[in-house]
């Protein structure tokens, strides 16, 4: 698996542009907050309430390709 819940919400974006699409598909599009620098994504998904290894799942399919 190439993205973890533990990554941190800005270092999958730039490691995996294509997730921001993902990303933006659940809700989480303030990608430009400084809450991304520090917060990972299972962080994030809590937040928003979102399932996060349903996320994780969508964010790694996506940082295929």
């Amino acid at each position: 698996m190439s993205v973890t819940k533990d990554m941190t919400i800005a270092e999958t974006v730039q490691k995996y542009p294509t997730t921001v699409e993902v990303f933006q598909r659940y809700g989480m599009s303030c990608l430009g907050c400084p809450a991304t620098q520090f917060e990972n994504i299972e962080q994030g998904a809590t937040v928003h309430g979102i399932d996060v290894e349903e996320l994780v799942k969508k964010l790694d399919e996506a940082s295929k390709g």
